[in-house]
């Protein structure tokens, strides 16, 4: 009887284990773990199911983790990739890792941060910006645009995240979109000759412009947005309106083909993709700009609206990146 009852009580345990063990959902992430984290800590406390994540690294951000996705293609271990872009999901989408699925929480999001087959959709945007450092630049003297950086006065007082990986690689596939390959190459080979600084990361970048080390650089909002509530004296030029544009980049999310919790990374999705979260996100240090039009943010958030976005096919700066990876390795040196 005694043996019998310590048998039942540890059943009951493996059997409860196993029922936690059941309720989870696994997400890669490239969005910073510093923003990210806490929306899936809320996701759990709401829905009571646990949340596996698992964080690509500043340097190689979304490249680590497509990797893996495509890696475990035959056996999936994920079941959401919540993506800081939608170029690396249109890369799975044509290597048949994500599956399709239209969230109902996604009708009031514009169609253009969609994908029609349903394979990705977008959220909280990040825009690619100039951030200067105020000290040294005046307002007159600020650059409008990208091109601008190549003339004499910035030599040596530009930096970049490496070309190659993160929001860097896609604004350079986008840039040779919107302007044709021959003008882009010429367009880098000048900056390479004004002595632009390649840098890690865009993190790097902000630090830079931030100590005064540059006089400005090509970073992202949320990078950029951290450095201004620091305190230091910097601010952003949203980059390009009267020609090209500003590079527009949403969050995205998809659903994982075959993950092992299919139902619950619905969930997870329909979460992410709510007004919670996209409030959430402008409000956090981030900054990030939701893509519904009805969402409270701070005043210091841009509208969509109020920016002149780059008029590219995700889908197309997907392709153009693999086409363009050998000459940016060239020209980065790597």
């Amino acid at each position: 009887m005694k043996y019998g009852v310590i048998i039942l009580f540890f059943s009951l345990i493996l059997l409860s284990n196993k029922c936690i063990a059941g309720n989870e959902v696994v997400v890669y992430s490239s969005e910073d773990k510093i923003f990210s984290e806490p929306v899936l800590k809320a996701f759990e406390k709401k829905t009571g199911i646990a949340v596996r994540a698992i964080y690509d690294t500043e340097e190689a951000k979304s490249t680590g983790l497509l990797h893996r996705l495509l890696a475990e293609r035959e056996n999936p271990q994920a079941d959401v990739f919540w993506c800081g872009d939608p170029v690396r999901p249109a890369l799975l989408e044509t290597k048949g890792v994500t599956t399709s699925y239209y969230s109902p929480i996604a009708k009031e999001i514009p169609e253009n941060y969609k994908d029609e087959g349903g394979h990705w959709t977008g959220f909280s945007a990040r825009a690619r910006v100039i951030l200067y450092n105020t000290d040294l630049v005046s307002m007159d003297e600020k650059p409008l645009s990208i091109f601008d950086l190549v003339k004499p006065e910035w030599r040596n007082q530009v930096a970049i995240a490496n070309p190659l990986f993160g929001t860097t690689a896609l604004h350079m596939a986008a840039l040779f979109i919107v302007s044709g390959d021959e003008e882009a190459k010429k367009f880098l080979n000048d900056l390479k000759r004004n002595g632009i600084k390649i840098v890690s990361s865009n993190g790097e970048v902000k630090r830079l412009v931030s100590r005064g080390e540059v006089k400005a650089g090509i970073t992202d909002t949320d990078d950029a947005n951290v450095a201004i509530l620091d305190n230091y004296p910097v601010k952003i030029v949203f980059p390009d309106k009267d020609g090209i544009g500003t590079l527009i980049m949403p969050n995205t999310v998809c659903l994982i083909k075959n993950g092992p919790n299919q139902e619950n990374g619905k969930k997870l999705i329909d979460y992410l993709l709510s007004r919670e979260v996209e409030k959430k996100l402008a409000w956090d240090m981030c900054a990030q700009m939701p893509l519904r039009y009805d969402v409270e943010t701070p005043a210091h958030v841009f509208s969509i609206n109020a920016i002149t976005g780059m008029n590219v096919d995700y889908h197309n700066v997907a392709k153009k990146m693999e086409e363009i990876n050998g000459f940016l390795k060239q020209w980065a040196g790597f």
